[in-house]
């Protein structure tokens, strides 16, 4: 699928600090709503929380539109008060920017999924998320022993949602094929989104491949995958100094990280990268002028030896587990 039909817009914006910034393309989800191709991500930021609303600051000037949080990340409010303050300095206004957040494991009930996210809400700020996913298909209890909740419950209570304006579109996280099979034959909204682990050494082709061709968009999480030193031993290929993707990198004037993100950019996923820095923050929107070849993403595929970075051990004995 060529990149030309996955967007509807590429702005750049000059602010008056002098920073050129790139606002990510649009893409048209199942649903009629419209997200852009990158996000931030946020996970792992909840110990500074003010380094937190820093960076969602820098970010929005810099020009992302589209943040990922979760009610288990334990950040929405210093998201939620970063956002204000940008609303309120006028960098951006609450319609241009794509908020997501997800539904934790112990709210799987069809009657908990409202006031769960009610209470992300109003850790937000905000009247109304973008998007809301099922963080997962495990349900557990608050001791987080396994709960027999079957996700096609939880899921109709995200559809309640929806049905409520209090998000304006529904996905899920971390569901493998036959999961989403499932939803989509026992349900009467199909997810706009499945949010799963994607980079160059855990490609996961057929699920994307599947998702794709049945109308849901992939948002890539660890999108860098062993790249970045994750303190394990043995990871396979590639680092960031690959002189294979260095090659590339020149060829385009580019990083080999951004090399990285425009790859999953050209597979049609949506990746989540995450930085704390603003020098990384820029660097890694600005992915928009420039796209690899089919040759190209080919080679990045063979990198793949299915290796993932996330696998949640503790959840290996639900009958969910999504791995």
């Amino acid at each position: 699928m060529s990149y030309s039909l996955h967007f509807v817009l590429f702005v750049l914006v000059v602010y008056n600090s002098g920073v050129r910034a790139a606002q990510a393309p649009l893409k048209l989800l199942n649903d009629g709503n419209k997200i852009p191709i990158i996000a931030l991500g946020t996970h792992g930021t909840s110990d500074d929380l003010a380094r937190v609303r820093q960076v969602i600051y820098w970010a929005i000037e810099v020009g992302y539109r589209h943040f990922d949080t979760a009610e288990s990340y334990g950040n929405e409010g210093a998201i939620g008060e970063a956002i204000a303050k940008t609303i309120k300095d006028g960098l951006v206004k609450r319609e241009e920017l794509f908020i997501t957040t997800k539904l934790w494991n112990n709210h799987h009930k069809r009657s908990s999924v409202i006031p769960a996210l009610e209470h992300s809400l109003k850790r937000l700020g905000l009247n109304y998320v973008d998007l809301y996913l099922i963080h997962s298909p495990v349900a557990q209890k608050d001791d987080n022993t396994f709960d027999d909740i079957d996700y096609l419950e939880t899921w109709q209570g995200m559809e309640d949602a929806k049905k409520l304006g209090l998000t304006k579109s529904i996905g899920v996280s971390n569901f493998k094929m036959e999961q989403i099979n499932r939803l989509l034959n026992n349900s009467e909204t199909k997810p706009a989104i499945n949010q799963v682990e994607v980079n160059p050494t855990f490609t996961q082709e057929p699920l994307v491949s599947y998702c794709q061709s049945v109308g849901i968009e992939v948002m890539a999480y660890t999108p860098f995958g062993y790249m970045v030193s994750r303190d394990v031993e043995n990871t396979p290929p590639p680092k960031f100094n690959d002189p294979d993707l260095i090659k590339i990198a020149k060829k385009y004037g580019k990083t080999t990280s951004q090399v990285v993100l425009r790859y999953l950019v050209d597979r049609g996923t949506i990746p989540i990268p995450k930085s704390t820095n603003k020098d990384r923050l820029i660097k890694n929107i600005d992915i928009f002028d420039f796209s690899l070849s089919k040759e190209e993403v080919d080679f990045i595929n063979k990198f793949n030896k299915d290796f993932r970075v996330v696998d949640i051990v503790e959840w290996r004995g639900s009958p969910y587990y999504p791995y």
